[in-house]
């Protein structure tokens, strides 16, 4: 049963819809574009199928999302209606007062590889690469899986995430560890500090390789610096 606080405050009541654990993480994900049930776990990858699947009951029951048919019957999408829609900035806000007060310093358990490369994957301009077709490789050698992944771009279509080889050849190739591009990414260190001290290897056009910002921009939150004093986690 969800937390019933027996008050009539707004907050209270938007609590009890909100407040359960992982439930502001998938309205995130919906937030940031996705629709079918593996987009989810890619982004919610610690997340348990079983308690995925009843937090997406529980949300279309309450009116956040919707569950559509698609055409193949094989696999439905999830919608936000106008009520989970209007959560953007709610979800916009906690995410910039987590950047400036609670995120602290990251802890080996706090590095997810499957949501970073799905956030690349998704903030990449593919109308400011050199050409396309392209595909862009990432490899990760530290990691015992999901150590290699590939973001393929074709015209007329949204970059797609594989964690297996596209059969195509890579423009660019980007070697570095997990921790690296995660401290790149949030805004912590600079792609071009790392590629100086050696975190960070590329190899692939030169095209590629001299437009890589323009094309790759840091994290959507990135801009945002951390208060001098964080947060405590227990």
């Amino acid at each position: 049963m969800p937390t019933r606080y027996g008050q009539f405050c707004p907050v209270a009541k938007a609590s009890e819809v909100l407040g359960e654990r992982w439930t502001i993480l998938i309205i995130r994900e919906f937030l940031s574009g996705a629709t079918r049930y593996r987009d989810l776990q890619r982004g919610l990858a610690s997340m348990s199928p079983t308690l995925l699947t009843k937090r997406l009951g529980q949300l279309t029951a309450c009116g956040l999302i919707e569950r559509r048919a698609t055409s193949d019957r094989a696999h439905a999408e999830y919608h936000l209606t106008a009520a989970g829609r209007e959560l953007q900035p709610v979800v916009d806000g906690l995410g910039k007062w987590g950047m400036r007060w609670a995120r602290g310093d990251m802890r080996d358990e706090d590095l997810d590889v499957q949501a970073l490369m799905l956030d690349v994957c998704r903030r990449l301009d593919d109308a400011e690469l050199p050409s396309r077709p392209a595909v862009i490789a990432f490899s990760f050698p530290r990691l015992a899986k999901f150590n290699r992944w590939w973001v393929v771009c074709d015209p007329d279509r949204p970059a797609e995430l594989c964690d297996h080889p596209p059969g195509r050849t890579a423009h660019l190739h980007l070697q570095t560890d997990l921790r690296t591009m995660t401290e790149i990414w949030i805004g912590d260190a600079s792609l071009a500090a790392a590629v100086r001290d050696g975190r960070v290897r590329l190899e692939g056009e030169p095209a590629f390789t001299r437009t890589m910002t323009t094309w790759l921009p840091q994290g959507r939150l990135a801009h945002i610096k951390r208060a001098a004093v964080q947060l405590r986690h227990r």
